[in-house]
């Protein structure tokens, strides 16, 4: 069985005008979006590369609106290529037969054809085509997928998600949706944090109070993104959407790939044997030694290692020695609130960073987290963190009661993508965003919000991360019993526990493994240097199939359902 060739078409003339004129371009993201799952592709940035690549699948990411591209990606498609757009391809609409309808700011999308309880699935942005002439060009054969609303779930229907549309001997399956601007505003906000936010019209998130901050710019709509825990009544951001749609993008390449007679390895996210993480963040804040005694006791009766932020003057040096010694991660916790002394800017960041360094005596770094989640502009902080040799970050998360959950729409670890004035390249720090802070106090979190966290976690296979602060820990026995309702819950529910370090050190080590191709029976044959041996081997991967092929090694491999096609689960041998 052959594997799939891919390729993502990301013009850089285009591309080079877009950031000169101060416009993002985005759509390289979708390249992150596969490398994430391992997926191989062969990146182009001028049509011409299409000459002898024998690609089978090819995304047309960010293209150049010019006569010669747009002849040479319908050529591709009529020798049987498959030529898959998210949001793009609208000089060729008349050509196929269709036209381009108004563009949506925000919206929600069903994809499935008939389940009225399917989740309608939020978007950023949109540009449905609609048929012009169903006898004209390719038209008359296009099959349409998939409902668009305008503005909330049940808005004003704008169109078909999506249009597959057979062209010579392939075919271009069309998205109205911009995934990737889509997943990088989700993930990152509406653009730069220069002011306020707006708050939720319940006055569940009063997130204008003069501080800037992560959650100033979210993207998700406090009315239709929001449900409410069962009996509390607790109201919480309850979708994953970025996820969801990188589900979706993946669930598509393996379809096609299947239909092509071909397969497409992809990798799963976690060691064999683990479907996802849980992680549990402290910050230090009043900086107590007794506060972190009590944290200390509370985390060795659970049995798990944690990651502490620790904010400027710190613990004594006692402290540190003993959460070093049972084996906990410490982490920065930079503080630029104003109000509590701190100071947004890089020579503070760094200096701050190096005061942590001396006083716990630490080579290195890997994680930070702000102080109250400070945030300003776009991408300034991670700049900052790759200067100071800061791997990850988890400032991205709640600072209020009513906007928990996955307000950025993400419980995956991603490297955030930078504005049009960096060319839009990805930032060398893996964020690690969090749902909730101190679950169990009451002017913060309830409790009940830990049940439908985990499971929605789950079903992405993500990362559960949940902040308590120690001065909490130790002054309420809610926050403490909350605590351990976590880490049993999480545990039952199939979760391992790591810190933020060992996140980090995986989705690295993970990324050096890369899939050259498959063997006769589409088993992955992968690539890999000498010291990531071991990485390679606590790898699973999953073989899209038809069928359950005869003579599996059933021990190594099973038949699983992934993003809705049949997958051999398959592990390296030893």
């Amino acid at each position: 069985m052959q594997m799939a060739r891919v390729g993502v078409l990301l013009d850089r003339q285009s591309a080079e005008r877009r950031w000169k004129a101060e416009i993002n371009v985005f759509d390289g993201y979708i390249v992150e979006l596969l490398s994430a799952f391992r997926i191989p592709c062969t990146m182009m940035e001028d049509i011409d590369e299409l000459d002898g690549n024998n690609l089978d699948i090819l995304i047309a990411g960010h293209t150049e609106h010019s006569r010669p591209l747009m002849t040479k990606l319908l050529d591709f498609v009529r020798e049987g290529g498959v030529l898959l757009s998210y949001g793009g391809l609208n000089p060729l609409a008349g050509q196929l037969g269709f036209r381009c309808a108004a563009k949506l700011s925000f919206g929600y999308a069903k994809l499935g054809e008939s389940d009225a309880d399917e989740l309608p699935l939020r978007f950023a942005s949109a540009t449905p085509w609609a048929q012009a002439d169903p006898s004209a060009g390719s038209g008359q054969s296009a099959v349409p997928s998939g409902q668009l609303s305008a503005g909330s779930p049940e808005g004003p229907q704008s169109g078909p998600a999506a249009w597959t549309i057979p062209l010579g001997s392939g075919f271009i399956e069309r998205w109205a949706i911009d995934i990737a601007q889509s997943i990088v505003t989700f993930q990152q906000g509406t653009g730069p944090v220069w002011e306020d936010g707006i708050p939720a019209g319940d006055g569940t998130g009063e997130v204008n109070e003069g501080i800037l901050k992560a959650d100033d710019a979210i993207a998700m709509n406090w009315q239709y993104d929001r449900q409410h825990t069962a009996g509390a009544g607790v109201p919480f951001f309850a979708y994953p959407y970025a996820d969801l749609w990188k589900g979706h993008v993946v669930g598509q390449l393996l379809r096609w790939s299947l239909t092509l007679g071909k397969t497409l390895p992809f990798a799963g996210f976690w060691p064999i044997g683990v479907s996802s993480i849980a992680t549990i963040s402290h910050d230090s804040d009043v900086n107590d030694d007794i506060h972190a005694g009590s944290t200390l006791d509370l985390l060795a009766e659970c049995g798990i290692r944690t990651t502490w932020c620790m904010l400027e003057p710190g613990y004594g040096a006692d402290v540190y020695e003993r959460v070093k010694l049972d084996g906990h991660e410490l982490a920065f916790h930079y503080n630029a609130l104003d109000e509590d002394g701190g100071k947004w800017g890089r020579e503070e960041f760094l200096r701050q960073q190096e005061w942590l360094k001396s006083a716990a005596h630490l080579d290195r770094i890997t994680t930070n987290k702000n102080h109250y989640t400070r945030f300003e502009g776009w991408g300034e902080l991670f700049e900052w963190c790759e200067q100071a040799g800061i791997s990850a970050d988890q400032t991205r998360g709640p600072s209020k009661r009513g906007n928990v959950g996955f307000l950025f729409g993400t419980c995956h670890p991603y490297f955030p993508m930078a504005s049009f004035s960096d060319r839009n390249r990805l930032y060398d720090v893996l964020e690690i965003g969090f749902l909730t802070q101190d679950v169990g106090h009451p002017q913060v979190a309830d409790p009940s919000v830990i049940e439908p966290f985990l499971d929605r976690v789950a079903t992405v296979r993500g990362v559960a991360h949940f902040l308590f602060h120690q001065i909490h820990i130790h002054e309420r026995e809610t926050v403490r019993d909350a605590l351990r309702t976590v880490v049993n819950e999480a545990k039952r529910k199939g979760f391992a526990f790591w810190t933020s370090r060992q996140i980090d050190d995986w989705v690295r080590s993970r990324r050096s493994v890369s899939v050259a191709g498959v063997d006769a029976a589409g088993v992955p044959i992968l690539r890999h240097s000498p010291e990531r041996s071991q990485t390679a081997g606590e790898m699973e991967w999953f073989i899209p199939v038809l069928n359950d092929p005869a003579g599996s090694d059933r021990e190594r491999a099973s038949l699983v359902s992934m993003f809705g096609v049949s997958c051999l689960r398959w592990t390296r041998q030893p």
